[in-house]
């Protein structure tokens, strides 16, 4: 198994192609003889009439490859991908290019190619993060490509610290230190909260904590829930929650002292001083927050990198022409240099953050969305983590949905999500289940990455 299934790796960019021979295309208008025609199947591309920068961006994708025409194919259904992808599979119509919504079912079910070759002598491809790149490999080929990036962490709101004659947290804080900002700043009487979602710190916690450890601390094909970093995560997240530092946590009594009806509006009113969230929110921000902030991502300075990944079909009869429209679309230069263009131009938001390492686009992006906090957080992508959910086999069970067999209150059979969340509200003692909690956590992986062999 690679180091794809040891790495750690919620808007996702679809995309299929299918690949036809094309002869009525004029060669005055810069068709030829061997144009080919890819479909492209995506629910990011919205509707005509809403015209997004997706659909702005296949235009220009056709205005530079006039060798290529793009018919969006909305056979593969946004409420069953993987379902409508293998029925198209069995009844030979596979697209040539697909969203992955899951890497390891792409690979269980035998659909990627080998894009090795493809990338092999590709500058673009060398530019991309090599945390990023070793999640794009299975048994020694380049079996997926990255098509969007995001960033999770903490965003604070400085004038918050400000006004209390508080240190304001800065990008890559101590545990300690990001610990007391929540808990000094908190004033729940004034409707100021330390921070909105207590529950993500179980998943950050353990990378902070322990370099060997990634997130909910999976590592080499192993998660160490029974371990002390992982026992630290849930009684700060507990203590978060019993002493009301927690927005989301507190009783409707206690949120009527906030501005705000919801967790994003009591942010944008000034009621949460660190707010966990992605980098996909920046331009919103940036555009309509009246208080000074920026990211500073979690404590010991580890970049969280949220990516979406897509791959080409082993069936594919035209892969070079499917790779340049995916490169197109997301980590090359040319279509990234395009994309910003086309945003500016039209008063678009640029909905990810380039996938590379090349400064000129960095330069580039920071150019119209200035976060000193994320040009921090590309800086330390040598030591970053990729969050799991779409990349290590069975990480849905081993975080959320696997039956635990375990009683919560009437719930006889309670899944690893309520379990965690009865840790953390202190109805259950995290030490009396946890060795139980890390064996059905590498079972659920085991039993995935064994359908890859």
């Amino acid at each position: 198994m690679k180091k794809f299934w040891s790495i750690l790796g919620v808007g996702t960019l679809s995309l299929s192609l299918i690949a036809c021979s094309d002869d009525s295309g004029d060669s005055a208008e810069g068709d030829s003889e061997d144009a080919v025609t890819i479909k492209v199947a995506s629910w990011t591309f919205g509707t005509e009439e809403e015209m997004n920068l997706e659909r702005l961006m296949l235009e220009e994708f056709e205005k530079e490859h006039p060798d290529i025409k793009v018919e969006l194919d909305e056979t593969i259904a946004n409420d069953d991908w993987n379902g409508t992808l293998s029925a198209a599979a069995s009844s030979g119509a596979m697209p040539d290019v697909f969203m992955l919504p899951s890497v390891p079912t792409a690979l269980s079910n035998d659909w990627l190619m080998d894009l090795t070759d493809l990338t092999a002598e590709d500058e673009d491809f060398a530019n991309i993060p090599e945390v990023v790149k070793e999640t794009l490999t299975h048994n020694d080929q380049v079996v997926a490509l990255p098509v969007a990036q995001h960033f999770l962490g903490y965003f604070v709101n400085k004038n918050l610290f400000n006004d209390a004659n508080l240190d304001v947290p800065q990008y890559g804080t101590d545990i300690q230190s990001f610990t007391s900002a929540i808990k000094d700043v908190s004033d729940m009487s004034n409707g100021v909260a330390g921070t909105n979602h207590p529950f993500a710190i179980p998943d950050w916690y353990p990378s902070a904590a322990n370099e060997e450890l990634g997130w909910y601390t999976f590592n080499n094909g192993s998660y160490e829930l029974d371990g002390q970093e992982f026992r630290d995560a849930i009684a700060l997240s507990s203590d978060i929650i019993s002493n009301k530092y927690g927005f989301e946590t507190l009783t409707d009594e206690e949120k009527a002292n906030f501005q705000g009806e919801d967790p994003e509006q009591v942010w944008q009113q000034s009621g949460v001083a660190l707010k966990w969230d992605g980098t996909w929110g920046t331009a919103d921000m940036l555009e309509n927050l009246d208080f000074e902030w920026d990211f500073i991502g979690i404590p010991g300075g580890r970049t969280v990198i949220v990516n979406d990944y897509m791959g080409i079909s082993k069936s594919s009869e035209n892969a070079e022409a499917a790779y340049e429209f995916i490169k197109f679309m997301s980590f090359g230069e040319e279509g990234f240099s395009k994309r910003v263009e086309v945003a500016e131009r039209e008063g678009k938001v640029l909905n990810s953050l380039p996938v590379t390492t090349n400064e000129a686009m960095l330069d580039e992006y920071f150019d119209m969305l200035e976060v000193p906090g994320v040009r921090l957080a590309y800086e330390n992508l040598e030591n970053g983590i990729t969050e799991p959910v779409k990349i290590v086999p069975g990480f849905a069970q081993s975080r959320w949905e696997a039956p635990t067999g375990v009683a919560v209150e009437d719930n006889a059979n309670a899944n690893v999500t309520e379990l965690i969340d009865a840790f953390t509200r202190g109805k259950l003692k995290l030490e009396d289940y946890s060795q139980q909690l890390d064996a059905l956590a590498e079972q659920a992986y085991e039993d995935a990455a064994s359908k890859l062999e």
